[in-house]
Parts: C-alpha cells; sequence; structure tokens
C-alpha cells in the first residue's frame, strides 16, 4: 500500500474511531475499536448514524434487515 493510501486509511480510521467514541461505543464483539478494519468502522458509524439521524422517527424511511 502505497505511503499516501496508508495515511489516508489511517486518518479515515482515527475519525471514526473519535465519533464512536463520541456515541459511547468503545468495544464491538468483545474487541477495541482500535482492533477493527476500516470496513468494520465504517458500518458500526452507519448504523449509529440510522439510529440517531433527526429524519428516523416516525413517517421516515426505515432500513431493514440491518444487524
Amino acid at each position: 500500500m502505497g505511503k499516501f493510501l496508508k495515511e489516508a486509511v489511517e486518518n479515515r480510521r482515527n475519525e471514526l474511531i473519535s465519533k464512536l467514541i463520541e456515541h459511547d461505543q468503545y468495544k464491538k464483539d468483545g474487541k477495541h475499536l482500535f482492533e477493527l478494519t476500516l470496513s468494520d468502522l465504517e458500518y458500526e458509524y452507519f448504523k449509529i448514524q440510522s439510529q440517531v439521524h433527526p429524519h428516523s422517527g416516525i413517517d421516515s424511511i426505515r432500513w431493514t434487515n440491518f444487524k
């Protein structure tokens, strides 16, 4: 992996970890956030955003089959 790509991935991982911690998420399935892949972190953040989004109330579009 190139230096710039590796740096970009690491920056995004750190950004997502910070955002997840702001939502009191520290672990997933017994693993600390820094042990997760970028894809896992993106997924966890997407789940939280879909739950706390201001348009997630009644009469809003809801995701189904979301674990």
